[in-house]
């Protein structure tokens, strides 16, 4: 299928490693311009160059999304270098993996900033923009954390949660304009390559790490209908539908891509 994005500029938050770059990379090959907005400027960097290797523009900019300041001087840098913005992707998420007793304030609030309150910011720097010109995709990450529920993972996912009701009441307000909002809520999509999971195959959860061994792997897969962990490429390869003009008719949805993980 033609997707049309080839002229399209798209913003992906968190592009620099694991999720956030397979979507970068996705948008590359679409022929799409693309905004890397990222705390991790030296690892969006190295992502940049990959993308940049597929012959569309990339643009990195040191984005802090849990600082509205931060996230409106982002998006004046694409208007500015790259002319247009029609595509925002909400990628950045962060989890403390533990039971809500155990947890600090200090971690909830991390959980609720960086979940929830980068959605917004980020939104509301783009929104001005998309409905002067009658057009644009929000698409947020979040994950089926925020509609089922999960153990040792409360504040994760009501801020998950938000991001969901946040979106909806959002596609209602602003679909007059021509503006498409939608959730991919995700299952579990652990790192693939050395690069991101480095020498001793490990899987990073917030402050935590995880031995991802084949047999955790293994144990892991049992939940999911289809027997298998979650990519990169499954997640972008939704995250680049929803943004073309093949998904106008779809907003204020909440798809879960995690294998058949929840069903709700």
């Amino acid at each position: 299928m033609e997707l049309g994005l080839a002229t399209k500029v798209a913003i992906v938050t968190g592009g620099a490693s694991n999720i956030g770059r397979g979507i970068v990379l996705a948008f590359a090959r679409e022929g799409s311009d693309i905004v890397i907005a990222d705390i991790d400027e030296v690892q969006a960097e190295k992502t940049a160059e990959l993308a940049r290797k597929q012959g569309g523009k990339v643009v990195v900019v040191k984005t802090d999304v849990t600082k509205a300041e931060q996230c409106q001087a982002m998006v004046k840098r694409t208007l500015n270098e790259l002319g247009r913005l029609d595509v925002l992707v909400n990628c950045v998420g962060w989890i403390y993996d533990r039971l809500f007793i155990e947890k600090t304030r200090e971690e909830w609030v991390k959980e609720v900033d960086t979940n929830y309150w980068s959605v917004i910011n980020c939104a509301r720097a783009v929104i001005d923009h998309m409905v002067a010109q009658r057009s644009g995709k929000i698409i947020s990450l979040a994950s089926d954390a925020g509609k089922i529920g999960e153990y040792r993972e409360v504040v994760y996912a009501g801020a998950k949660g938000a991001v969901i009701a946040f979106s909806k009441s959002l596609a209602r307000e602003v679909g007059r304009y021509g503006l498409n909002i939608n959730v991919l809520c995700l299952g579990t999509a652990p790192p693939v390559s050395e690069e991101e999971i480095g020498a001793e195959s490990m899987w990073r959860s917030g402050g935590l790490f995880y031995k991802m061994t084949p047999e955790v792997k293994e144990k892991m897969a049992k939940a999911y209908p289809l027997r298998r962990l979650g990519r990169a490429e499954d997640v972008a390869n939704a995250v680049v539908f929803l943004a073309s003009d093949a998904a106008s008719w779809i907003t204020g949805q909440a798809i879960s891509v995690d294998g058949g993980y929840a069903m709700a």
